[in-house]
C-alpha cells in the first residue's frame, strides 16, 4: 500500500507552488517517500517521519508565523523559501487556525 496525493488549492496555492516547481516537487517527493511504511505508522509516528524528511531537505521546523513566540498556534509545521507546509490529520477544530496561518 502506498500514499497518494489529493490536491486542494486554497487561495491559489497551486499557482504559487507552480511558480516554485522545484519546491512543489520536493514536497511531493517527501510525502511519497518510499521509506514511509504505512503499516507501521500511527499519527505521531507519521509526524515524526515527515519531520525527519523535511528537515533533511533543509526545511525550517516549527517556525513562528508572526514572530509570536508566546502563541503556540502561530507556528507552521515547515517553512522554506516563503512556502509553508501545515500537516493536518483531520482535527476539524484546528482547521480555522491552520488556514489563518496562510
Amino acid at each position: 500500500m502506498s500514499l497518494r496525493i489529493e490536491r486542494y488549492s486554497f487561495r491559489f496555492a497551486e499557482q504559487v507552488l507552480n511558480s516554485k516547481l522545484a519546491l512543489k516537487q520536493e514536497i511531493e517527493n517527501i510525502i511519497l517517500d518510499q521509506r514511509i511504511l504505512l503499516r507501521d505508522l500511527s499519527r505521531p509516528k507519521f509526524n515524526e517521519v515527515l519531520k525527519d524528511l523535511f528537515i533533511a531537505k533543509n526545511w525550517n521546523n516549527q517556525p513562528y508565523v508572526f514572530g509570536e513566540e508566546n502563541d503556540p498556534t502561530a507556528k507552521l509545521d515547515f517553512f522554506k523559501e516563503r512556502i509553508g507546509v501545515e500537516v493536518q490529520f483531520g482535527h476539524s477544530s484546528f482547521i480555522g487556525i491552520d488556514l489563518l496561518k496562510f
